[in-house]
């Protein structure tokens, strides 16, 4: 199970002395998510836990970076409460969203933040996000979300917010229960978005709508709008436009997101795998187009992204481009995540002096689950890995087995160190995409549909009696561990299952 060099010690699996410890898990850690291109320019959002999770913006310019964010503030939009898209930026300017009081405000270069959004009545009573300028520059565009006592629960609708400081917002379009993905056409013409009804969630059953709108200084007002694709079991997300000014989007109408182009009842891009996430937040880009119109995507495969030219990544988001210029943020087994802009790497969320056979890839899984084992889920299987250490040849070791989140998240394709911090010493580890996670297409999502808390908590105990069966972990010690819905399936398989020894549910649902 180990591999192991001539002057390694010998040791029982999980007493294995590791580098990687509790407080390198946290400590100088830089979590980057949301990147733009801005010409030749590149901004990013970066989470510091060593200044209590505080969001900052950052810009690299002429090979500098600078903090672009006053330091008290922190980015971050509560809309959907889960927030995502809570800054833009373009031509040098910065539009953001501050956490504590959730106004929205505008900061051009060498100038200080202007508040763009007015004080409402009761503290963070308007909450936005997702918001882009118009071709003019007046107004943004934006998700809003109202919060009101009088009302049986928040309206969310689409706002043009006035950039001039007079703190205006118009209401463009109210009356469905959510809104997300609000985009302009080159020419400003015309507006899409998507929106969403209860009880659905936004990987489920979604409208992509498309109205004509008109762009003035003193105003912007939108026609009646159309639906053009969504709706009947049907998920759409990240519409965009091309630089011709065709609005595509990606649809799951045949079993995996792929890329459509409105008009077309085939898709434009559909590789074998999967380009599309659930927007659990704002502002996700899984796609864009380079000054050609030629799509540039990241794709899921068996628990894997990729991205052609990028093959030792393994994990890639907010893929954006200005004219050629592509950007993203991307990791990999052994490297967190950094920063890309126009092929080069402008920032990288820490070096980590930890040797390579700690990192060492997992092995990707598919075994026989349901009651009589009749269908298949899927798993990333970490084996222990410290050159220092191998156990004795009859040991065989204890395994973690993870359940994510969401439910309809999936496992991740990248450097966790508190896994490694695990495998180091001497712990095997599966990270379960069960039935229900995505990557997989549409079918393989809903499978947790009136299953949750049986279907999800049966591909655990599989997973861990497959590896046990197949002789890579000690069946007597078999651990199961995960957070929010991750937690409830802990909790499920602990009390309706004798397979697991231990678990720890985190904040479980």
């Amino acid at each position: 199970m180990s591999t192991c060099s001539s002057d390694s010690i010998t040791a029982p699996y999980g007493t294995w002395i590791s580098p990687i410890t509790a407080d390198m898990l946290v400590s100088g850690a830089a979590g980057i998510n949301e990147v733009v291109p801005d010409g030749d320019s590149v901004w990013w959002a970066e989470s510091r836990p060593d200044e209590g999770g505080r969001v900052a913006i950052l810009r690299w310019h002429d090979g500098q970076i600078q903090e672009q964010t006053p330091a008290e503030t922190n980015v971050r939009t509560t809309a959907h409460e889960y927030g995502g898209g809570s800054w833009w930026a373009a031509e040098g300017c910065l539009w953001y969203v501050d956490y504590q009081d959730q106004r929205l405000r505008m900061k051009q270069p060498g100038q200080e933040p202007v508040v763009l959004t007015a004080q409402p009545a009761q503290p963070r009573a308007w909450r936005y996000a997702d918001f882009r300028p118009t071709p003019c520059g007046h107004w943004l565009i934006s998700v809003a979300e109202r919060h009101d006592a009088a009302m049986p629960e928040p309206q969310n609708l689409l706002v043009a917010i006035a950039t001039d400081g007079s703190q205006q917002q118009r209401e463009l379009v109210v009356g469905s229960d959510f809104y997300g993905s609000p985009c302009l056409s080159p020419d400003g013409t015309q507006l899409a978005w998507v929106q969403w009804e209860h009880p659905n969630m936004p990987w489920d059953d979604t409208t992509l709508m498309l109205a004509d709108v008109t762009i003035t200084q003193t105003g912007v007002v939108v026609s009646e709008p159309t639906a053009i694709a969504g709706g009947d079991n049907e998920a759409i997300v990240q519409p965009r436009w091309s630089p011709g000014g065709t609005l595509h989007y990606v649809s799951d109408r045949n079993d995996w997101w792929h890329v459509y182009a409105h008009g077309t009842d085939n898709p434009v891009l559909a590789p074998e795998g999967e380009i599309g996430y659930p927007p659990w937040v704002h502002g996700l880009s899984r796609y864009d187009f380079d000054s050609q119109g030629n799509i540039i995507a990241a794709v899921f495969k068996g628990g894997i992204d990729s991205l052609d030219g990028y093959p030792e990544r393994t994990h890639f988001q907010s893929i954006r481009l200005s004219g050629d210029r592509l950007s993203f943020a991307s990791a990999s087994w052994s490297e967190e995540t950094s920063v890309h802009f126009d092929g080069q790497i402008v920032r990288q969320a820490r070096a980590l002096d930890i040797a390579d056979e700690f990192m060492r890839a997992p092995e990707i899984i598919s075994f026989p689950t349901g009651e009589d084992d009749t269908e298949t889920a899927h798993a990333l299987f970490y084996a222990p890995a410290n050159p220092g250490y191998h156990a004795p040849e009859t040991e065989k070791p204890p395994l973690i087995v993870l359940a994510h989140g969401g439910p309809t998240s999936a496992a991740r394709s990248q450097l966790t160190l508190a896994l490694r911090f695990w495998t180091s010493r001497g712990f095997a580890v599966a990270d379960v995409n069960y039935r229900g996670s995505s990557g997989f297409g549409r079918a393989y999502r809903q499978k947790l549909h009136g299953q949750w808390g049986v279907a999800d908590v049966e591909d655990c105990v599989k997973v861990a009696q497959y590896l046990a069966q197949r002789g890579d972990v000690d069946r007597d010690r078999l651990i199961i561990r995960g957070g929010s819905a991750g937690g409830y399936t802990v909790l499920c398989a602990l009390a309706f299952h004798d397979t697991f020894t231990a678990g720890a549910s985190l904040y479980g649902v």
